[in-house]
């Protein structure tokens, strides 16, 4: 059905309408790559940093997706302290993160929910950029906060409701007699939402496609779009598939696993009397968050705060310290508690390594020639702030396209409205991309505009913008009862617009 994820890594660069983007993570995710993904589109770009298979890291040079806008556009952060908080980090050369922290404008928990957020929002934007170039690096820049992502839930949430349809089905093709069941002895880790686990329980029955859609009630694209992503994961297949798992699964274990349940949340156990949590202690939640976040990009002794010349006792003291300030013991929820545990287990390498006289020389070393690199390559403030103007901003390009628009030059307007498009795809920004692709030529992309600000108005049915252009070029059409209604459903939605009246009782003489 797919490629194996051998095959897919096998090749380092290529395109991703040949080598779809699930089926990159998904290759990384089995074969647990520590790598780079960068990936290339016209201007934009990602790179999207791979640790033991998972996401923990993506930048991008789309402006909407730098973490002091993603705030904002939250309601996390408003835009004058974004703003002076973005010059006082480029003044004093420190990341944004760390700033708003100290500043008191997020705590460390809430920085790192956001951070989750945010990384998960930049990588589901890459499910559309199916005419993307990708290369494989193997080198890896260790990132500013340690967060991770469930590769198999990305895949599915990608493929289900972000990856253009058109792209699902050229690269998942069956005939109409294949047969599907559950894949048994596979554990993805899924949370399926109900439309997911319905489907995923309609397999046991192990139907056809056709059948498939009768029995969940589904259309084609939702079927097609959640059995592309079960299948890839592994936790669904065609049958004779299923069956020779089964039957390697029997011979070696002598029992056949069942298939995988939809996978809930998990729930901590109750807590023993009388044990003293820290879960509900702010100050210690935020404590383990901001160390966990900072944790990866140090280096030992920065690690367990000692200087170069620690001597032993000093240093067992400090880990000792550590190890009982973060034990894993002392937090209830899963959540925390792995938290604790990761650090635990970087706190310990941190001290072995330093234990070790040749481990500390080496590092020590490591230290002196990051600090003789840093006085030599270290950007200045004017440099920093030039690189951060570099960044694609949406609003920009959607403004040019205006007034482009408004000079009549439909072309020039077109182009800066694809631009805006390829950074943000708003509905807002498609609408208007559709509208200047019929200005353009008005005879010969009548047909294609009306289905782009359908498709537009479907997904954003209170669009204001959307319903007027789509009576615009319904009028050009000569359809004049779409063209009515359109204009009255944007009348309904701005009653003080007095011209679509106008508009309405034109039509209506016209009829």
């Amino acid at each position: 059905m797919f490629p194996t994820p051998s095959q897919v890594l096998r090749q380092r660069e290529g395109v991703l309408a040949d080598t779809p983007f699930p089926l990159l993570l998904h290759a990384l995710m089995a074969e647990e790559r520590t790598c780079t993904l960068e990936l290339k589109v016209r201007q934009r770009e990602k790179r999207i940093v791979f640790e033991d298979g998972a996401p923990v890291a993506c930048q991008s040079n789309l402006l909407h997706e730098t973490l002091g806008k993603y705030l904002v556009e939250k309601g996390k952060l408003s835009e004058t302290d974004y703003q002076k908080a973005l010059a006082e980090s480029i003044s004093a050369e420190v990341p944004l993160s760390g700033l708003l922290v100290q500043k008191g404008l997020i705590s460390p928990f809430d920085l790192y929910k956001q951070l989750q957020a945010n990384l998960a929002h930049k990588l589901l934007d890459c499910f559309r950029w199916v005419d993307a170039k990708y290369r494989l690096i193997a080198d890896v820049e260790p990132p500013d906060a340690s967060v991770r992502t469930n590769t198999g839930q990305l895949i599915l949430t990608g493929v289900a409701n972000v990856m253009p349809f058109d792209a699902v089905a050229t690269h998942f093709t069956f005939t109409d007699e294949r047969r599907f069941g559950q894949m048994p002895g596979t554990e993805a880790g899924l949370k399926l939402s109900s439309k997911d686990a319905r489907l995923f329980q309609a397999l046991r029955l192990r139907p056809t496609f056709g059948e498939l859609m009768e029995r969940t009630g589904f259309d084609t694209e939702v079927v097609l779009r959640r059995l592309y992503a079960l299948c890839l994961l592994e936790v669904a297949g065609f049958v004779e598939d299923v069956d020779a798992k089964a039957a390697r699964l029997s011979a070696g274990k002598g029992k056949v696993p069942a298939a995988p349940e939809p996978v809930a949340p998990p729930v901590a156990a109750p807590a023993p009397q009388g044990t003293p949590f820290s879960d509900e202690d702010e100050a210690a939640r935020n404590a383990l968050v901001s160390a966990f976040m900072s944790h990866r990009s140090k280096d030992p002794f920065a690690l367990l705060d000692v200087p170069e010349d620690v001597q032993p006792v000093p240093l067992r003291k400090a880990f000792l310290a550590l190890a009982d300030r973060y034990a894993p013991l002392r937090f209830h929820t899963p959540e925390l508690r792995e938290k604790a545990e990761v650090l635990l287990a970087a706190h310990a390498k941190a001290f072995g390594a330093l234990s070790d006289a040749e481990q500390n020389l080496l590092w020590r070393k490591r230290r002196a020639a990051h600090r003789e690199k840093d006085r030599g390559t270290r950007p200045t403030t004017a440099e920093q702030f030039r690189i951060r103007t570099d960044l694609l901003d949406a609003t920009t390009q959607f403004d040019e396209a205006k007034r482009r628009l408004a000079a009549r030059n439909h072309a020039g307007a077109f182009e800066y409205f694809e631009y805006a498009c390829d950074i943000d795809p708003k509905p807002l920004y498609q609408a208007y991309r559709a509208y200047a692709r019929y200005l353009m030529k008005p005879e010969a992309h009548g047909r294609l505009a009306q289905q782009e600000l359908q498709e537009v108005l479907r997904q954003e049915p209170t669009l204001e913008e959307g319903w007027a252009f789509l009576g615009e070029v319904a009028q050009g059409e000569g359809q004049w009862g779409q063209a009515e209604d359109a204009f009255r459903r944007a009348f309904k939605l701005n009653p003080k617009n007095r011209r679509y009246v106008e508009l309405i009782q034109e039509i209506v003489r016209r009829r």
